[in-house]
Protein backbone atom coordinates (compact mmCIF):
# COMPACT_ATOMS: atom_id res chain seq x y z
CA UNK A 1 0.00 0.00 0.00
CA UNK A 2 1.48 3.40 -0.91
CA UNK A 3 1.58 6.29 1.91
CA UNK A 4 3.06 9.40 1.43
CA UNK A 5 3.84 11.34 4.44
CA UNK A 6 4.31 14.98 4.74
CA UNK A 7 6.09 16.74 7.25
CA UNK A 8 7.99 20.18 8.11
CA UNK A 9 4.32 22.79 8.15
CA UNK A 10 4.36 25.27 10.17
CA UNK A 11 3.57 29.26 11.00
CA UNK A 12 6.21 31.87 9.41
CA UNK A 13 6.51 35.20 8.82
CA UNK A 14 6.60 36.85 5.49
CA UNK A 15 10.21 36.15 4.18
CA UNK A 16 10.87 33.19 6.47
CA UNK A 17 11.53 29.83 5.94
CA UNK A 18 10.27 25.97 5.75
CA UNK A 19 11.33 22.59 4.64
CA UNK A 20 8.90 19.74 3.70
CA UNK A 21 9.52 16.76 3.57
CA UNK A 22 7.59 13.35 1.73
CA UNK A 23 8.81 10.15 2.89
CA UNK A 24 6.88 7.46 0.51
CA UNK A 25 6.44 3.62 1.24
CA UNK A 26 5.33 1.14 -0.75
CA UNK A 27 6.05 3.05 -3.32
CA UNK A 28 9.36 3.26 -5.42
CA UNK A 29 10.54 6.56 -6.44
CA UNK A 30 13.12 5.44 -8.32
CA UNK A 31 11.42 6.64 -11.61
CA UNK A 32 8.72 8.85 -12.70
CA UNK A 33 8.07 11.86 -11.11
CA UNK A 34 7.12 13.19 -7.99
CA UNK A 35 5.61 16.45 -6.79
CA UNK A 36 4.68 19.46 -4.31
CA UNK A 37 1.29 20.70 -4.74
CA UNK A 38 -0.91 23.19 -2.53
CA UNK A 39 -4.25 24.41 -1.92
CA UNK A 40 -5.19 27.52 -0.16
CA UNK A 41 -8.70 28.05 1.29
CA UNK A 42 -11.49 28.55 -1.66
CA UNK A 43 -9.14 27.91 -4.34
CA UNK A 44 -8.42 25.27 -6.38
CA UNK A 45 -5.02 22.78 -5.87
CA UNK A 46 -1.98 23.89 -7.85
CA UNK A 47 1.46 22.58 -8.70
CA UNK A 48 4.09 23.92 -7.17
CA UNK A 49 7.46 22.05 -7.69
CA UNK A 50 8.17 18.58 -9.51
CA UNK A 51 10.91 16.54 -10.17
CA UNK A 52 11.88 13.52 -12.38
CA UNK A 53 12.85 11.08 -9.55
CA UNK A 54 15.69 10.07 -12.38
CA UNK A 55 17.61 12.51 -13.93
CA UNK A 56 16.34 14.71 -11.81
CA UNK A 57 14.68 17.60 -13.83
CA UNK A 58 12.86 20.32 -11.39
CA UNK A 59 9.89 22.80 -12.65
CA UNK A 60 8.20 25.21 -10.45
CA UNK A 61 5.72 27.56 -10.97
CA UNK A 62 6.26 30.87 -11.62
CA UNK A 63 4.36 32.04 -8.52
CA UNK A 64 7.16 29.92 -6.54
CA UNK A 65 10.55 30.14 -9.28
CA UNK A 66 13.57 31.19 -7.38
CA UNK A 67 12.59 31.27 -3.98
CA UNK A 68 11.50 27.07 -3.92
CA UNK A 69 13.82 24.20 -4.46
CA UNK A 70 12.76 20.79 -4.84
CA UNK A 71 14.86 17.94 -4.38
CA UNK A 72 15.35 14.47 -3.60
CA UNK A 73 16.82 11.83 -1.54
CA UNK A 74 16.34 8.20 -3.52
CA UNK A 75 17.99 6.28 -0.77
CA UNK A 76 15.10 7.53 1.37
CA UNK A 77 12.15 7.60 -0.54
CA UNK A 78 12.08 11.09 0.13
CA UNK A 79 11.70 14.34 -1.39
CA UNK A 80 11.81 17.19 -0.04
CA UNK A 81 10.32 21.26 -0.42
CA UNK A 82 12.69 24.34 0.48
CA UNK A 83 10.76 27.35 0.72
CA UNK A 84 12.25 30.64 0.92
CA UNK A 85 11.44 33.87 0.85
CA UNK A 86 7.80 32.99 1.98
CA UNK A 87 5.30 35.64 1.01
CA UNK A 88 1.52 35.71 2.28
CA UNK A 89 -0.29 34.34 -0.50
CA UNK A 90 2.13 31.14 0.07
CA UNK A 91 -0.34 30.54 2.97
CA UNK A 92 -1.69 26.73 1.78
CA UNK A 93 -2.08 23.16 2.84
CA UNK A 94 0.70 21.22 1.13
CA UNK A 95 0.43 17.71 -0.71
CA UNK A 96 3.39 15.66 -1.93
CA UNK A 97 2.13 13.58 -5.06
CA UNK A 98 3.59 10.71 -6.52
CA UNK A 99 2.43 8.53 -9.27
CA UNK A 100 2.96 10.59 -12.37
CA UNK A 101 4.64 8.96 -15.20
CA UNK A 102 5.34 12.19 -16.51
CA UNK A 103 5.98 15.35 -14.52
CA UNK A 104 2.84 17.64 -14.96
CA UNK A 105 0.88 20.17 -13.10
CA UNK A 106 -2.14 18.64 -13.85
CA UNK A 107 -4.00 16.99 -10.45
CA UNK A 108 -5.71 14.95 -12.26
CA UNK A 109 -2.63 13.32 -13.51
CA UNK A 110 -1.23 11.64 -10.15
CA UNK A 111 -2.32 8.63 -8.47
CA UNK A 112 -1.20 8.87 -4.87
CA UNK A 113 -1.46 12.06 -2.19
CA UNK A 114 -0.43 12.53 1.17
CA UNK A 115 -2.43 14.01 3.55
CA UNK A 116 -1.24 17.37 3.78
CA UNK A 117 0.68 19.92 6.07
CA UNK A 118 -0.75 23.35 7.22
CA UNK A 119 2.07 26.55 5.46
CA UNK A 120 0.77 29.61 6.96
CA UNK A 121 2.73 32.66 6.29
CA UNK A 122 2.51 36.28 8.15
CA UNK A 123 2.15 39.20 6.65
Amino acid sequence: QVQLVESGGGSVQAGGSLRLSCAASGYSNSRGCMGWFRQAPGKEREGVALVYTSGGRTYYADSVNGRFTISQDNAKNTVYLQMDGLKFEDTAMYYCAAGARFCSFLVRSWTYWGQGTQVTVSS
